[in-house]
């Protein structure tokens, strides 16, 4: 029953993990067996991640590249089938979000949104899934969000693309099922990260939210995406296509504050 976990001999390319949750996934990928590439667009990040990666035990290799410029996506997607290997494995996790209300945000601002956190996916699907339906074998993990779910103050665009992912998703597994190509998302709830830091202190309004809010009574912490991320790239979800599955602690599954009972 393990093998079917095994990701030996498969390689993996993980977009925008250079840090955060797109780390964690890629050490989940790397300590599961698979060759693992990131993408990132900073040197500076690149490096850093890298010698984290060593730090781990894992040998990662790194490629510098915009998801959003087609061009530099084919070209990269090319260089790394001929020096790493096929790509067995796609993880859209790059992405960004902006944080303005929906009366004042510039439109051009709304459209980098919607070009990173969608345009981009679709891009290194169809870049990568072209290699995938050829060799009859592929698993794409899109990286949505609660808010392909559920709207929230401030983030018009990143709903807007998360949904638009979440779609996204369904349609690609519609198209490339009968290719043996799953395609699947993750949506992560919230989670302790570098980025979150300032606002898990005890006292800050927005952690005592979240801790009351999820049923789980805490933040999630970023090796909790480890289990899903490898199921979804592993033999043992197969005949599982289309779906988002939510890591957020159960806060989707309930309405209102939980009890404390």
């Amino acid at each position: 029953m393990l093998n079917l976990f095994d990701l030996s001999g498969k390689v993996a390319l993980v977009t925008g993990a250079t840090h955060g949750l797109g780390m964690a996934m890629a050490t989940a990928l790397g300590k599961a067996g698979a060759t693992v590439v990131v993408n990132g667009n900073t040197p500076a990040k690149m490096e850093k991640a890298l010698a984290q990666y060593a730090v781990e035990g894992l040998k990662v290799k790194g490629y510098l590249f915009d998801v959003t410029d087609e061009e530099a996506a084919i070209e990269n997607v090319q260089r790394i089938e001929n020096e790493v290997g096929p790509i067995a494995i796609l993880i859209n996790n790059a992405g960004m979000i902006q944080r303005t209300p929906a009366l004042e945000m510039a439109v051009a601002d709304f459209r980098k949104v919607l070009d990173v956190d969608l345009t981009g996916p679709f891009i290194m699907a169809k870049t990568v899934g072209k290699f995938m339906v050829a060799r009859k074998a592929g698993k794409i993990i899109n990286i949505c969000s609660m808010m392909s779910e559920l709207g929230r103050d401030t983030v018009s665009a990143y709903a807007a693309a998360k949904g638009g992912l979440k779609m996204l998703t369904k349609n690609l597994a519609t198209e490339w099922a009968k290719h043996n190509v799953q395609v699947n998302g993750i949506g992560p709830g919230y989670f302790a990260t570098d980025q979150t830091a300032p606002i898990r202190v005890d006292g800050h309004p927005f952690n005592e939210f979240i801790i009351s809010r999820t049923p789980a009574g805490r933040w999630g912490n970023p090796e909790d995406l480890g289990g899903t991320t490898v199921f979804l790239a592993s033999k043992a979800s197969d005949f599982v296509n289309g779906q988002i599955i939510y890591v957020d602690g159960g806060i989707l599954a309930t309405i209102g504050k939980p009890s404390n009972e």
